[in-house]
């Protein structure tokens, strides 16, 4: 296979979720996912993309980075970038993109779904890791090999759409003490709309309970959960449904 990555888009926007939510960062997003989560929305990155040299990506990271503050503050450049998916760790060359980016002095964070081995990644990287819920259809995926990896500066994030989601969701943070590891993130399911919903997405398995995210965020109040509820910010700024934002 010939040297590089599979880009789906590379542009700049707000970070819409993790820790860093409502910053401005440059978004690689890869091609190329192997689960079939239920609620996944990008599922135009599991295909669509075109090949690219390392070399490439890191210029248009730069060029856009640094075009950021050009017409009022001298000097000022966009200081993060993440790497999204699809599965950024499907591709080989992506760890070396990603370790170029930090030595640039870059703030570097990559969206994993926890179904992979995040330590190939340099101790830089931020990881945001996904634990795969019931409802996703994937939850057999989660490598558990990745929990006594975390650093401090890494994040876990569970994407809760039901009842059963929420349990597994608490009794996972407790027999695992992930919130002495990093900070932890809830993200409640945004209903795909129709012309999301991939035929290969895996179906949410039978007998669940929708959870709205009122009632998602009274049970983490309620049970003092050690947590951070996140909405996807970019979802509420624009069209739900927009690429490139």
């Amino acid at each position: 296979m010939a040297a590089g990555l599979v880009v789906n888009e590379i542009y700049l926007s707000v970070q819409g979720e993790s820790t860093f939510a409502g910053l401005p960062c440059i978004f690689v997003r890869l091609t190329g996912c192997n689960l079939r989560c239920s609620y996944c929305d990008t599922a135009y990155a599991f295909t669509a993309g075109s090949r690219r040299s390392l070399e490439d990506i890191r210029s248009e990271v730069h060029r856009i980075a640094n075009s950021y503050g050009s017409r009022r503050i001298s000097g000022h450049r966009v200081p993060l970038v993440e790497f999204t998916g699809g599965e950024p760790l499907l591709q080989p060359s992506a760890p070396d993109l990603m370790k170029d980016l930090c030595d640039d002095g870059f703030t570097v964070l990559v969206e994993t779904s926890g179904a992979h081995d995040i330590g190939v990644l340099d101790r830089r990287v931020r990881r945001i890791m996904d634990l795969k819920t019931p409802s996703s259809g994937e939850s057999g995926r989660n490598r558990w090999e990745n929990v006594p990896l975390l650093q401090a500066t890494d994040e876990v994030k569970f994407v809760i759409g039901t009842r059963e989601d929420y349990d597994w969701t608490r009794r996972i943070i407790a027999e695992q003490d992930l919130a002495a590891r990093c900070p932890l993130l809830l993200s409640w399911v945004a209903p795909l709309l129709p012309h999301q919903q991939d035929r290969s997405l895996k179906p949410v398995p039978a007998g669940m309970t929708p959870l709205s995210r009122q009632a998602l965020v009274e049970a983490v109040v309620a049970d003092r959960l050690p947590v951070r509820f996140q909405l996807q910010m970019h979802k509420f700024i624009w069209p739900p449904d927009q690429k490139g934002v």
